[in-house]
């Protein structure tokens, strides 16, 4: 058989990306999802690295030189890490797709004909899946920007969030109890945001997956059928299974160093607890030496969200003269806004005294990037500390 084609597509979310996902699904042109709202810099560096031979955009398709074969396999590629360096595009064959939506409706026990509300962009995995999963579970999806209004006056039965998206929802006090599941994924939930959806009647399902494994491929810690877990000696995480990748898109080194031996290498940290659950510790590289001592920025940031005048918090690292790397605490405050005498004594007391903040930010709320993910890097250059 000929080389599948490849259409870069910069649209908004709505019928065409679905008409095109359901064809790429079905045989025809393999689609790579881009953000229509992108710069002309970022969508020529996206372009020139992964090599589409079409652009289809509002006024219809373009054809571009220099386009590159793709496997015939391959359906969808989802493009990563353009904005901050050279993009990858990671392939997706329609079995991968299929078996992620498949597994995860099972999980759910979602029956035919139910509905997705789709309020993440599009050109994201997580998106995507919700598209795919509509497809298999022959329903049109509600597709709409994230709206917080919107999403408590949505008729659909389940919904995919961000953990930032679930806590604004939150913050606005919406009602989520409609929704049969809302699957949260794409970054670390904290315990205490996972509490008070609870107390808030939100039927929550956490998610940890990536592009790379076609969306999300552990539900609450168990892993969806056919998916594979395993965690090194190093606590570095492996997944393997029908939803995986094939590689990425004209990079066979890159690929060959992410996919060994019918496994996937990620770069995050975990856990497998004596029942077969998989906690996730964050990205091995959010845990940092302090003074000789091991701190997880993912527990501080999980710590310092269980205090009472903290409405929303993230932690990073500084280097440090004395200590190596220094903990630094951005916090969304409540009133009385919190020291960072108090805190550090909090996270001490919870955490151990390596972990405790040498540094508090004080913010209205966490950077995020577009689709509501947590920005490290704004993180990172945040000021220097603006509480004593």
């Amino acid at each position: 058989m000929p080389p599948r084609p490849l259409h870069a597509l910069a649209l908004p979310p709505g019928p065409r990306v679905l008409e095109a996902v359901a064809a790429a699904i079905d045989g025809g042109p393999a689609v790579l999802p881009l953000d229509p709202t992108a710069s002309p810099a970022v969508r020529a560096r996206q372009l020139a690295a992964l090599r589409p031979q079409a652009l289809v955009d509002a006024d219809g398709v373009h054809r571009l030189r220099g386009g590159a074969d793709l496997d015939e396999d391959v359906a969808v590629v989802i493009e990563t890490s353009g904005s901050t360096g050279t993009p990858k595009g990671v392939e997706l064959t329609p079995a991968a797709l299929l078996h992620s939506a498949t597994a995860t409706l099972s999980r759910l026990a979602a029956t035919p004909g139910q509905q997705w509300l789709c309020c993440l962009p599009t050109h994201h995995i997580a998106g995507i899946q919700v598209l795919v999963r509509s497809l298999v579970a022959a329903s049109t999806p509600e597709i709409a920007p994230f709206d917080v209004a919107r999403l408590g006056t949505s008729s659909a039965d389940f919904v995919s969030l961000v953990p930032t998206l679930l806590y604004r929802a939150l913050e606005a006090d919406v009602d989520l109890t409609g929704f049969q599941a809302i699957l949260v994924g794409g970054a670390p939930s904290s315990p205490e945001l996972l509490r008070r959806a609870a107390d808030a009647g939100a039927r929550v399902v956490t998610t940890y997956g990536m592009s790379e494994t076609g969306g999300g491929a552990v539900y609450d810690g168990v892993p969806l059928s056919g998916v594979r877990v395993a965690v090194d000696p190093d606590g570095r995480i492996r997944l393997g299974g029908p939803v995986l990748a094939t590689g990425y898109r004209l990079a066979p080194e890159l690929t060959a160093a992410a996919f060994v031996d019918g496994w996937l290498v990620t770069q995050d940290a975990g856990r497998i607890d004596p029942v077969g659950r998989l906690h996730v510790l964050g990205r091995l590289d959010d845990i940092v030496l302090s003074g000789g001592v091991n701190v997880s920025l993912l527990e501080v940031a999980q710590v310092l969200g269980t205090h009472s005048a903290v409405a929303d918090a993230a932690a990073f690292a500084r280097p440090d003269p004395e200590w190596g790397q220094s903990v630094v605490a951005v916090v969304v405050p409540r009133r009385p806004v919190p020291t960072l005498v108090e805190l550090r004594a909090f996270v001490s007391d919870r955490a151990g005294a390596a972990a405790a903040p040498r540094e508090l930010v004080l913010v209205g709320k966490l950077p995020t990037l577009p689709g509501g993910k947590l920005d490290r890097s704004a993180l990172s250059q945040l000021g220097p500390s603006t509480a004593p």
